[in-house]
């Protein structure tokens, strides 16, 4: 049996991708919402592989529970009001995921993998002024928070809230800046060619959505013909995983290499941004 598509059904799978016109379409990004109970049940592992190759059985023992905060914060003219946070953990021991219960970006995802890079936005920089917090993450509707290993999620989770909420009742935009507000990387080009306008709706239709369900992305930066690798980067909570390997190679590099026979392999590409200067040196 021959690996991959044949010809015709790649040309099938890049007209959906460039659209009937031939021309680029605009990337859209998914909505993402808690897993469900059975979504919840799988390692992380196991839980990435069984949304992008299908349903397996859940290992016993495994769990990733959801937890609520609701908390008072005053709103205009000192009313008191509430508002539901819901957190969710992710594969990543030190990272949890946060659902304020609103919009949080409207289209794609930002990282802010050091506190100099969260000067761009309110939310991002008070989140790094907590001492303990190591990496902001913004998807649709959550934020993804990561911490020091030596941190306490007793004592980080009310100063979270704390800033959350802030941030919400300040009426404060999400970013100084609107034009560094969202990555584009997937957004396919006149440009590109066959087979890198594939290799990107492969990541934005089939990839991307559950990496996002763990809290992180995956953040395309480029493909080398030569080579046949595929080089992306690991965003929020999937930066660091422990299982981060795994998801790369036994997910990602597998769905790629089936769909796209050019593709030899997938790469982890790092750009030395994971810095750990406080925000307050930054400020200076």
């Amino acid at each position: 049996m021959m690996r991959g598509f044949g010809w015709a059904q790649r040309r099938q799978l890049l007209c959906l991708a460039r659209g009937i016109d031939g021309r680029a379409r605009p990337t859209v990004a998914k909505a993402s919402s808690p897993p469900s109970r059975r979504h919840q049940q799988l390692p992380s592992s196991a839980r990435f592989l069984s949304a992008l190759l299908g349903p397996s059985r859940p290992l016993a023992g495994t769990s990733s529970l959801s937890s609520s905060s609701i908390s008072p914060w005053s709103g205009p003219g000192g009313q008191k009001r509430s508002m539901f946070i819901q957190t969710q953990s992710t594969p990543n021991p030190l990272s949890l995921m946060f659902y304020p219960g609103k919009p949080v970006m409207e289209v794609g995802s930002a990282d802010f993998p050091n506190a100099r890079s969260a000067m761009t936005s309110p939310l991002a920089k008070a989140l790094y002024g907590i001492d303990g917090i190591t990496r902001v993450f913004f998807g649709s509707d959550f934020v993804t928070v990561t911490k020091s290993e030596d941190a306490s999620w007793d004592f980080l989770k009310p100063e979270i809230f704390a800033a959350i909420m802030d941030f919400y009742s300040s009426g404060k935009p999400l970013f100084l800046d609107s034009n560094v507000a969202a990555s584009m990387d997937t957004a396919i080009h006149e440009d590109d060619s066959e087979i890198v306008a594939m290799i990107k709706e492969l990541l934005e239709t089939r990839i991307r959505p559950s990496v996002q369900d763990d809290g992180g992305d995956i953040e395309y930066r480029g493909y080398d013909p030569e080579t046949g690798i595929v080089k992306l980067r690991m965003q929020g909570a999937c930066s660091g995983c422990p299982s981060s390997s795994v998801t790369l190679k036994s997910g990602i590099e597998n769905m790629l290499m089936h769909y796209i026979p050019e593709v030899r392999g997938v790469e982890q590409e790092f750009d030395g941004e994971e810095e750990t200067t406080p925000v307050s040196q930054v400020e200076q």
